[in-house]
């Protein structure tokens, strides 16, 4: 299933009906117009990563866990998006269909592993490129 807004926005309904429900605070405020803006962005970055690592779109969208490789470009397209993209963690989570704690393990993963200079290259790369094409769109 492509996660779309129609399909987040379905979600967060189905959820909030559900009986016994402890409603959580951190998904209140990306609702509407911010959190259509970063299903959008991420759903971009995820095709863009997509292509720049050679991994199908669709296993980088798949809920559940994925091989390590696709898990390792899933975390990368997570931390761009955070870092490039200025996209809280929640939003992050919210456009990759996860949790916002696995967006801050991402986050805190790659930075530990950019210690390495290959891997960092690779973010570096990322990076630049998420920012060619996200700088109008961002007003950067």
């Amino acid at each position: 299933m492509q996660l779309t807004s129609a399909t987040v926005r379905k979600a967060i309904i189905e959820e909030e009906r559900r009986p016994g429900r402890v409603p959580v605070r951190s998904v209140e405020p990306i609702r509407g117009f911010r959190g259509e803006r970063a299903v959008e962005l991420c759903e971009a970055m995820i095709d863009i990563t997509a292509a720049l690592f050679n991994v199908p779109g669709k296993e980088l969208r798949r809920g559940g866990r994925t091989e390590m490789g696709v898990s390792r470009v899933r975390q990368i397209a997570m931390y761009v998006s955070h870092v490039v993209l200025r996209l809280s963690m929640n939003e992050v989570g919210l456009g990759f269909g996860r949790d916002r704690t696995t967006v801050l393990h991402a986050c805190h993963l790659v930075e530990d592993l950019r210690d390495d200079e290959d891997f960092d290259r690779l973010v570096a790369k990322t990076e630049r490129v998420a920012f060619a094409a996200f700088r109008t769109r961002l007003g950067l």
